[in-house]
């Protein structure tokens, strides 16, 4: 029986890393090497217009690392980190990663990475929190946010977001007069977040601390955060002690 056709797409932002790869895979008649990217913003456009069945994707990448771009793509195609850092390793197998080629690898390693993809064309799929917190060390917090829009991709600083907002499936996020949409709820963003910085203030609201610039009651029992650019976002009861013991 003749094995499906593997249609592979090659991310690295070192141009003769790509260009090995590609020589090494050509060895490979099932496979097939459909796109290659030179950054993660390149990937994260690309990836899902080729739709390839298998990514070889670097992890330390300016702009966007390997762990972001998962995260833009997924759930996607099957993923074999290829680094020079084995630091990272523990982390890929977190999120599902098929295999960890560290650099320099040779045929003989790459041929054992192809034969577990083969094994394993069907991953589950992983949220987007948990590809994300992969990339982080242990008590540490998010310095960014990415956003997919359509086929661009958004890098937000934490440092300038006024504040997070639930909308159904989604999470409004504000900076300034702008606002992006993420698909993730909004508990799963918060975790990402340094809770002495972000504080839930209500149930469909996550804002920080430096933006408020009082607190206001609003009609008999319920308050409201009134930002340093006037906007005002409601505060419950729960948020309201949450607000106290922080500032």
């Amino acid at each position: 029986m003749t094995e499906t056709r593997l249609r592979a797409v090659v991310v690295d932002d070192e141009a003769p890393a790509r260009s090995l790869l590609k020589e090494y895979l050509g060895a490979f008649p099932d496979v097939e090497v459909v796109g290659e990217c030179e950054n993660g913003f390149v990937a994260a456009r690309e990836i899902p217009r080729l739709a390839p069945d298998l990514v070889f994707l670097d992890v330390q990448m300016p702009k966007l690392d390997g762990f972001e771009v998962l995260e833009l793509i997924a759930p996607g195609p099957a993923v074999v980190f290829c680094t020079a850092y084995d630091e990272f390793a523990l982390k890929a197998f977190e999120v599902h990663a098929v295999d960890y080629l560290l650099k320099p690898f040779g045929r003989e390693r790459l041929a054992e990475a192809l034969q577990r993809v083969r094994a394993r064309r069907s991953g589950a799929a992983v949220a987007p929190a948990t590809l994300t917190a992969a990339a982080r060390a242990p008590g540490s917090f998010a310095e960014r946010l990415i956003v997919r829009d359509g086929a661009e991709v958004h890098v937000i600083p934490v440092d300038t977001i006024d504040w997070l907002e639930a909308q159904d499936d989604y999470v409004a996020i504000h900076v300034g007069k702008k606002a992006w949409l993420k698909q993730q709820p909004l508990g799963e963003l918060e975790a990402q977040l340094d809770p002495k910085r972000f504080v839930r203030v209500h149930r469909s609201s996550l804002v920080p601390l430096d933006r408020i610039a009082r607190i206001e009651p609003y009609g008999k029992d319920s308050k409201v955060a009134v930002l340093r650019d006037g906007r005002e976002v409601p505060v419950s009861k729960g948020g309201y002690q949450r607000l106290k013991s922080l500032m």
